[in-house]
């Protein structure tokens, strides 16, 4: 059935949430990288990271009822909450950053309690140690009832398909946690010419690519076929990676012999969020992925988010069957929720 244009019946898998103030560090010396919050215009405030401002943020950040009030015009009925990627803080001591994002999934957790059925909570782990990690993302299940998991793009340098972080994907299996994976510290930094947004512009797909496609020449999937893994920014540049990798599979003995299954099925496999702004490059990616495995994503409430998700895709020229797949049933069934 086709989705009306006044539907407001969208889910999405990509927004973010940064609490009011941060909690004082329990410990004798701060450590670096710890956040804290200071005033600025009405309505907003200002992340402090090492005494700088890191972003200038508003209060639909951590106010849940300013953050539901933009469903309607955004075709919203759910959305999946998550940290702002810096918060991840994979750089921080282990004991430190499992202090701080216990803080965020506690957050995360309230303002879950507040939207009465309206948000559901993708919490943050430590993985820079990954025992710590697999204890949080059991406390998030268990304890707090999060709906799944952000990880970052990489983690200190180390691509997340790397066998060391096999224990906390066994156990994503085991909890039945989803995995989000938002671009962070992105490589190639050094060759952007411009001024520091480009991070976010260019540099953040760059790093979900390579990201995602980590996870195809390492045989995550193969070891763990169950596990539901999602990649912000529609894959990042996945899609226009893909066909040379499969081909190099025909070229490289090396290649075939170490990349277990085609990276084509692999990809295929995955979930990608929506957030390209572009009604072809959108087409493109269901071609590629397929119609069941891309999600809404929104960015949301950033300064670059996409406004209008839901008419978006309504405007894209797409089946009645692929709409209703892209905009609430294949994020239903990533995130495990009844249909």
């Amino acid at each position: 059935m086709q989705v009306a244009k006044s539907c407001a019946c969208g889910i999405d898998v990509h927004a973010h949430v940064i609490p009011g103030e941060f909690p004082k560090y329990l410990g004798s010396v701060v450590p670096s990288g710890w956040p804290s919050m200071a005033p600025a215009h009405e309505c907003h405030r200002h992340v402090m990271i090492d005494g700088k401002n890191y972003r200038t943020v508003s209060d639909k950040c951590w106010t849940t009822s300013r953050r539901l009030a933009d469903f309607a015009d955004m075709g919203l009925s759910l959305q999946a909450i998550s940290p702002m990627p810096e918060l991840l803080s994979y750089w921080m001591a282990p004991a430190d950053g499992a202090q701080l994002v216990r803080f965020l999934n506690e957050q995360i957790a309230t303002m879950v309690h507040e939207s009465g059925g309206q948000l559901v909570g993708m919490g943050a782990v430590p993985l820079q140690d990954v025992a710590l990690a697999i204890d949080e993302l059991r406390y998030m299940k268990t304890a707090l009832g999060l709906q799944g998991v952000e990880i970052g793009s990489n983690i200190n340098g180390v691509v997340m398909g790397d066998p060391r972080f096999d224990p906390f994907f066994e156990a994503c299996v085991a909890l039945d946690m989803p995995v989000f994976v938002h671009a962070l510290r992105p490589t190639g930094m050094d060759r952007l010419l411009g001024p520091a947004p480009l991070q976010q512009v260019l540099a953040y797909p760059t790093d979900v690519g390579l990201a995602a496609a980590s996870v195809l020449t390492g045989n995550l999937m193969t070891r763990y076929p169950t596990l539901r893994l999602a990649f912000s920014h529609g894959g990042g540049t996945l899609a226009m990676l893909l066909p040379r990798l499969q081909q190099a599979m025909s070229v490289f003995p090396a290649l075939k012999d170490s990349v277990q299954r085609s990276p084509t099925e692999q990809a295929r496999e995955l979930y990608y969020d929506t957030l390209v702004f572009d009604t072809p490059t959108l087409r493109h990616l269901v071609h590629t992925f397929g119609a069941s495995q891309l999600m809404i994503g929104t960015d949301y409430p950033f300064n670059f988010h996409d406004q209008r998700p839901v008419a978006r895709l309504q405007d894209a020229g797409l089946d009645a069957a692929v709409l209703d797949q892209l905009t609430h049933a294949n994020a239903r069934r990533f995130l495990g929720l009844a249909a």
